[in-house]
């Protein structure tokens, strides 16, 4: 029987669920977690696995299914992994280290001139007559003084576009693993740089051809523009005008960091953003006064136009960095939609950016910027509300929301916050972007125009910064300016982002207070501090030197402070308080300075200057700077745990090496020693005196592991389970020797290199001996341990 016609609407089909949009926001997430998790593995796939991964995800995504996001995932993977093989593929391979060779190339980008030393990048000629390995790529080069010289070489004529021909030593990019500290390899994958190296002649080396091209115009216009402007501030005005940040000190940036400004004082994306504004309003008021002109291009179309040409003219003044070129990208998303007169939302240009940006290039998701941007976006786009409010309500909320969405990630990213950065950003964000940068421009264009036309402007943008800088400087020197904190696990910063995304819901969203408590990992992280009566040792990757912090429940002691040598590298400043910092460590209670050589006090100023010790110990004799002196005998207890000097005794002449300061640290589950650089006698004669104080489950190989020291009675008798060595790689010196690793694995001790594990945490408790080796915990396609 028929159903009747007014029930045929009672049989119905649900119609299938449509497939996600091929360029929408959940295409840009899953290409943005599939080349996340490419990029995050230990180790680099196969190209060959990459290449297929990517084939079947382009099928899929261009496949109309549920399908999709897989699909789009899977080529987000294969994509980024092509790059990351392609761009370790770059990089000299290690048996080709330690030579010389001559090269010819041009100088990209703006030299680095220092106190000892001028860094800068050249890129190799791709012709035959180069040689085969280096054809074409990116070399990151040194160029050192003469010790003996009084005043700088001919480095300081190196400029930005010149062609010159060297002779160079080479080494594939490897930098210092430590917590909070620079990940130099990182940055070299992104940067496509395929070695690092000096000259080996600098007398031999020959400029070729004259500078030229735009970085050779941006470094002339830098010059011009200090040399144009009286005021101390020129070197601010350089920076906002061309991205040239090179004579910006380290209290510049200590300022701009306690501030929170670091973001606005070079070429930034924002700032690229507000100049393709201005470039389109130019352009929509010139169609205005030409309105015949709109018979052939409508002005929407005009002023996206000309935004996408202000942004490119100004990404090339900054020398296409990776920022600006980032910007550029989203911009010109924006731009197409806008030439094909489809409507576009915020979201949906969003997504569009972040494809795009994830296609030109997956590497820049290695870069805090990529996550800044992107996240001080998504965070706007999702809160501020989308009816017309008054411009100074909304630029505030815009900045809470910004100042609570981006927390979680400068964090993460920097270990640092700054509490008065909210306020100097109210103050720095309109001043700044609306009126020193527009100065900054203007004189830079007219001078691109005719020489000299552009002085006023440039010291009208000098005299308006000044006071802004002012204030700033004094923000920063309160002690609420800026607050250093712990390196947090893995799974803190979801935590945190979860609870700025619950805090920022509607008013009426019940239990935001609780949503602090997901803040807890990531602002008071765990400090895995070492119980009541045991200890805990650090020794840091300070390349070749020494430098290790040692810790008990309530109390922390540096022995040593690592190298600070001629080329301007000072391991105190750019590993030792990083690395205090991450650790949680806010004050010293002891320094000892083994003695006084470069390689383990150069670095000691510096931490002084940042955490300042309670006593400073050195030997006698030592021309370190020391309240007291150290000699064996004396001792002290910190939570349970004996700490007591074995050498040198009283009287001991200062013979460097010899009368390096022997500290035993014991507690109820064992013992560590630390020996500086002492030698074969100074070992043996601590055998004779007194055998037993040598027990230690972890001992310090003397001197680097070099062959002068690890005397075989001197091992023995320590019985170490954990012999630990201070080295930097590939060091001239042949530190650790092999006859002397041999030496201490047979007598039953693991040998633990810095060289090859980074930094090294050891734990010494009653759970006995744990270790823990930085590159082997934080491993890192870009850093593969060796």
């Amino acid at each position: 029987m028929d159903c009747p016609a007014g029930n045929s609407d009672a049989i119905t089909r649900r119609s299938p669920p449509e497939a996600p949009a091929p360029f929408g926001l959940i295409a840009a997430a899953c290409l943005l977690a599939g080349a996340l998790v490419s990029l995050w593995l230990p180790r680099a796939w196969p190209g060959w696995t990459c290449a297929l991964l990517l084939s079947c995800g382009l099928a899929l995504w261009c496949w109309r299914s549920l399908y999709r996001p897989i699909g789009v995932a899977l080529a987000g993977f294969g994509w980024a992994g092509i790059h990351a093989v392609w761009a370790l593929s770059l990089q000299l391979p290690a048996d080709l280290e330690k030579r010389d060779w001559q090269v010819e190339g041009r100088i990209a980008d703006l030299p680095q001139a220092e106190a000892r030393r001028t860094r800068f990048k050249l890129v190799v000629d791709d012709e035959p007559g180069q040689p085969a390995p280096l054809r074409g790529k990116t070399l990151l080069l040194s160029w050192y003084d003469d010790y003996r010289a009084q005043a700088p070489g001919p480095r300081t004529a190196l400029r930005a576009g010149a062609h010159w021909r060297m002779t160079v030593r080479l080494r594939a990019p490897r930098g210092l693993s430590n917590p909070g500290g620079f990940d130099s390899e990182r940055h070299a994958l992104v940067q496509r740089i395929a070695a690092t190296g000096y000259l080996r002649d600098a007398k031999a080396a020959l400029e070729r051809e004259p500078p030229a091209g735009l970085h050779a115009w941006r470094e002339g216009m830098s010059d011009r523009i200090v040399q144009a402007v009286p005021s101390e501030h020129a070197r601010f005005v350089a920076a906002l005008a061309l991205g040239d940040t090179r004579r910006l000190d380290e209290g510049d940036w200590e300022t701009l960091r306690a501030t929170g400004l670091t973001h606005l004082i070079a070429i930034s994306g924002f700032h690229v953003g507000l100049v393709a504004g201005f470039f389109g309003l130019a352009a929509g008021g010139a169609w205005r006064l030409f309105p015949r002109w709109a018979r052939r291009l409508p002005r929407p179309q005009a002023m996206a136009i000309g935004a996408l040409l202000g942004a490119c003219g100004y990404a090339a003044v900054a020398g296409f960095a990776l920022p600006t070129v980032r910007t550029v990208l989203m911009i010109a998303v924006v731009v197409l939609a806008r030439l094909w007169r489809r409507p576009v939302r915020v979201s949906d240009a969003l997504a569009l950016a972040l494809i795009a940006v994830l296609l030109f290039d997956p590497l820049s998701l290695l870069m805090a910027g990529f996550w800044l941007s992107f996240a001080g976006v998504a965070w706007l786009v999702w809160c501020l509300p989308e009816r017309q409010v008054a411009l100074w309500r909304g630029f505030l909320s815009a900045q809470g929301v910004a100042t609570l969405g981006l927390l979680p990630l400068t964090v993460v990213l920097f270990g640092q916050a700054s509490l008065v950065g909210p306020l100097a950003n109210l103050v720095a964000i309109p001043w700044w972007s609306l009126v020193v940068v527009p100065l900054a421009l203007i004189g830079t264009g007219l001078e691109a125009l005719d020489a000299g036309a552009g002085e006023w402007a440039w010291r009208l943008a000098a005299a308006c910064f000044d006071p802004s800088w002012r204030a700033f400087a004094w923000l920063a020197q309160g002690r609420f300016a800026l607050f250093w904190l712990p390196e947090a696990t893995a799974v803190a910063l979801p935590l945190a982002l979860l609870g700025a995304f619950w805090l920022l819901l509607p008013r009426g969203v019940p239990g935001k207070p609780l949503a602090l408590l997901l803040w807890l990992p990531l602002l008071w992280p765990d400090r895995e501090l070492p119980a009541e009566g045991g200890v805990e040792m650090v020794m840091l990757d300070v390349g070749q030197g020494l430098s290790v912090l040692v810790r008990t429940r309530r109390h922390a002691l540096l022995y040593d402070a690592g190298p600070a040598v001629r080329d301007g590298f000072d391991a105190g400043e750019r590993v030792v308080v990083p690395a205090l910092r991450a650790l949680g460590v806010a004050r010293l209670d002891r320094m000892v300075i083994s003695h006084g050589d470069q390689d383990h006090a150069g670095g000691a100023p510096a931490v002084q200057r940042t955490l300042p010790a309670t006593l400073v110990q050195a030997p006698q004799g030592s021309p370190t700077p020391a309240q007291r002196h150290c000699q064996a005998g004396e001792s002290w207890r910190w939570d349970g745990v004996v700490f007591r000097y074995l050498h040198p005794t009283a009287h001991f002449p200062y013979l460097r090496n010899e009368a390096s300061c022997v500290l035993r640290i014991e507690t109820a589950h064992g013992a560590m020693l630390l020996t500086g650089d002492i030698g074969e006698v100074i070992e043996r004669g601590l055998v004779r005196r007194d055998p037993a104080a040598l027990r230690a489950e972890v001992v310090l190989a003397a001197h680097h592991g070099s062959g002068g020291s690890s005397d075989p009675a001197f091992v023995a008798a320590t019985g170490a389970k954990l012999a630990l060595v201070s080295s930097g790689h590939g060091n001239r010196f042949g530190h650790p020797r092999a006859d002397i690793v041999r030496r201490w694995q047979a007598h039953g001790a693991e040998v633990v290199d810095t060289s090859r594990s980074g930094a090294v945490r050891i734990w010494l408790d009653g759970d006995g001996l744990a270790l823990r080796e930085r590159r082997h915990a934080h491993r890192r396609l870009w850093s593969a341990v060796r």
